[in-house]
């Protein structure tokens, strides 16, 4: 065993205070001395015992067992632990920090480690009298790796597979998002330094910095979870850090039928403009799903296709064995040395790809990408910001133009719709709920006008008592899509008939 434990039994600690309340299992602590941010993230797991309680040995202090863990409130506000509480647990963490080389700690693996700082926590619970049973320890044992190992009081947010987005809004406010709806937690940091020191840790791993003299930036966590850093100056209250988290298990269309995302015939037209190597562009708003659907359809790519995509900060999480992911890089401290969007998708174009994936065309980086899809590597496909697919061609329009392209307007509509063949909106309803609202294709232009036409649309006919949305997907009767014969050629009109036919058939049963 390494460390200085010796020094710190030499001195006599005071007896812990007792803590009155325990909330229920699962919420973060806060306390403890700052994590030193060369510590990396062995990935420890969040804990899930409860406090059992024994009984007390004379003046020993004595954790007091939780109570039943109460059911899920509709508002699902979690409740704070107790003050006195992370009292104990900040102690027990100082004498920990002050006991462990931290040097030879980060040079252990995950269990390694955890059992390094579990000896060490024992050792420093028996010193203080304090009697904990097994589980009580377990859980305490957890929060300490976490803060130690992990991201601290993000990790149980974190374990959860059922939160979408993880917002803190300084060190005492963090709201998550469930099934579409807001909800303010209990989790809180014991400052703000804690959780800048969490924040440079997570943005490290890439490469990256956040700090005053570049204070917002823009990561991901090692499962593809998208990781957005604001801090001070810019950030007034405290750092802001905001994580978009994905499932576990990869999403299918299968899925999105599950979800009532679309349609089974909506999904098999989707799955077919996949595999023809339709050029796509998913439309929506913030948190509408894009990413998620994209991710979706690159699933019916065939596996000896060569793919590259192109990110900010890479998310996609495609199963192919071909290939290769490219990513971004801001500026260093001089402001040179960036790798911007469009440098990724200009390079693309020498790597031989058969398909070019954009994660987010948000400037001039449109150009080349429609420049791509024009030239051969039909099946590319990118996500932007639109409500609406005639929004969605016009932003294309205008970013082009802003990137400094003086090209008549009429010859840049040309090249769009030359260039894109679908477009799939997706909308984040006010219930929470996310559905595909438009299956649009690109068929021509008619003067200075792209034309295009809808599959399938998605109408709103009310809500219920618990108000959630109602509504149906309906199909428009389109019986030959303009696509038709790039679906005959890969062998797939009966299949696209099929869909349509029995599309047509559930509009006269709604």
């Amino acid at each position: 065993m390494f460390g200085k434990r010796s020094d710190a039994g030499a001195q006599q600690k005071p007896v812990l205070p007792v803590p009155q309340t325990n909330a229920p299992n699962g919420d973060a602590f806060a306390g403890g001395a700052p994590v030193p941010s060369h510590i990396p993230d062995l990935g420890i797991p969040a804990a899930g015992g409860q406090f059992s309680g024994q009984a007390a040995r004379p003046g020993s202090t004595t954790i007091q067992p939780a109570a039943p863990k109460a059911p899920k409130s509709e508002s699902g506000l979690a409740a704070r632990k107790s003050e006195s509480y992370y009292d104990i647990k900040s102690t027990i963490f100082n004498a920990l920090i002050d006991a462990i080389d931290l040097t030879q700690l980060g040079q252990l693996d995950r269990d390694a480690a955890r059992d390094e700082i579990r000896d060490i926590v024992n050792e420093i619970i028996t010193l203080k009298d304090v009697v904990m049973s097994i589980a009580e320890q377990e859980e305490l044992l957890e929060d300490i790796c976490n803060d130690v190992l992990g991201y601290g009081p993000l990790e149980p947010l974190l374990a959860r597979d059922d939160i979408s987005d993880i917002m803190v809004n300084g060190a005492n406010l963090t709201f998550i998002e469930v099934a579409g709806k807001m909800q303010q937690t209990g989790v809180r940091f014991r400052d703000n330094g804690q959780l800048l020191n969490i924040c440079q840790r997570i943005v490290s791993q890439i490469g990256r910095r956040v700090d005053e003299a570049s204070p917002i930036c823009d990561a991901r966590l090692p499962d593809g979870s998208r990781v957005n850093v604001i801090v001070g100056p810019l950030a007034i209250d405290g750092p802001c850090l905001t994580i978009r988290k994905f499932k576990k298990d990869r999403l299918k269309l299968t899925d999105l039928v599950k979800f009532k995302s679309i349609t089974p015939e909506g999904a098999t037209i989707l799955e077919i403009i996949g595999r023809v190597r339709c050029n796509v562009l998913i439309s929506g708003g913030t948190g509408s799903g894009k990413t998620t659907l994209l991710n979706c359809l690159t699933g019916h790519i065939d596996h000896d296709e060569r793919i590259i995509t192109c990110e900010d900060a890479a998310e996609l999480q495609l199963q192919q064995p071909h290939v290769v992911r490219l990513e971004t890089r801001p500026p260093n401290l001089e402001g040179e040395g960036s790798i911007t969007m469009r440098d990724l998708v200009k390079n693309c174009l020498r790597m031989r790809p058969e398909r070019i994936i954009v994660g987010e065309v948000r400037g001039p980086e449109a150009f080349d990408l429609l420049q791509a899809m024009n030239t051969g590597h039909d099946g590319s496909m990118g996500t932007l910001h639109a409500n609406s697919p005639r929004e969605a061609l016009s932003r294309l329009e205008s970013m082009i133009t802003m990137g400094g392209f003086s090209l008549p307007s009429k010859t840049i509509k040309e090249m769009v719709c030359g260039s894109i063949d679908v477009i799939v909106q997706a909308t984040r309803l006010r219930d929470g709920s996310r559905r595909i609202t438009h299956i649009t294709e690109v068929v021509g232009m008619e003067g200075d006008v792209i034309i295009t036409q809808d599959l399938f649309v998605y109408e709103i006919v009310g809500e219920d008592a618990n108000g959630k949305i109602i509504g149906r997907h309906r199909s428009t009767g389109i019986a030959r899509p303009h696509f038709w014969d790039r679906a005959r050629y890969y062998n797939e009109e009966r299949r696209l008939a099929e869909a349509l036919e029995k599309a047509e058939s559930r509009n006269e049963q709604d």
